[in-house]
């Protein structure tokens, strides 16, 4: 199994030496790897694969049964045997973009729970924007006002986001009801891994997230969209 080394708390790890378990033209397993795996939302990082004889472009990284699969572009030079040593380079603007925006997420979904009563239904990261269902939800433009408002009050804030592991049982008793669907994650999971904004919200996820929200910069929502009965689609923007 590859070890997911950006968890609980290294996210912000762009580069790093790994081992190879397995290679072909199209993908390489690593032993341990800082790569995002797509999920939760989140698309998958980007960067290059570099070892003693070749070197490869990451285009996706997905994970299958319980490795991680870094799918390349056409290998320059010799795939690489078990046992080798590569480098990996995440592409580290777009993480951090994605940092960002996942951040924000968290900060928008909680920010609507506690003004609206609705819960988190889907969401879509994107580099350059994102999106998130409610429900139960009817928005109107006063209402929308109200969640740039709230959500950039928590960004000046500048509060501080720890991620770490923690017991199940602590993080159920702990995390409001609709903030998050406990339930899809399977019970033997546990621990959980934690992503804590100050005391404004916890929330159990496996994604990237900067380490306090005065990262973020200013956020903007420019859409609002119905998705069905009471259903109400938030999309968002990050300045800088």
């Amino acid at each position: 199994m590859t070890d997911l080394r950006y968890l609980p708390d290294a996210d912000g790890v762009t580069e790093f030496e790994a081992t190879v378990t397995e290679a072909t033209e199209e993908y390489v397993v690593l032993d341990g790897t800082y790569f995002y795996p797509e999920g939760g939302g989140q698309p998958a990082d980007r960067g290059r694969l570099s070892w003693d004889g070749g070197e490869a472009t990451v285009r996706d990284v997905r994970k299958n049964h319980g490795d991680v699969r870094h799918y390349v572009e056409s290998i320059e030079g010799t795939v690489p045997a078990a046992g080798t040593t590569v480098t990996g380079e995440i592409d580290a603007d777009r993480r951090e973009r994605l940092r960002r925006m996942h951040t924000a997420q968290h900060v928008v979904s909680r920010v609507v729970l506690d003004e609206f009563d609705a819960a988190t239904a889907g969401n879509q990261i994107h580099v350059d924007r994102s999106r998130i269902d409610f429900e139960p939800a009817d928005f109107d433009a006063e209402d929308v006002a109200t969640i740039e408002r709230e959500a950039n009050r928590v960004v000046d804030a500048d509060l501080p986001v720890s991620k770490a592991e923690r017991p199940r049982a602590d993080v159920e008793a702990e995390t409001p009801e609709g903030r998050t669907q406990l339930d899809l994650i399977p019970d033997h999971v546990d621990p959980l891994r934690v992503v804590k904004i100050a005391e404004f919200d916890t929330c159990p996820c496996g994604g990237t997230h900067v380490d306090r929200t005065g990262e973020l910069g200013a956020i903007r929502v420019t859409d609002r969209t119905s998705k069905g009965a009471d259903i109400e689609r938030i999309e968002f923007e990050l300045d800088g």
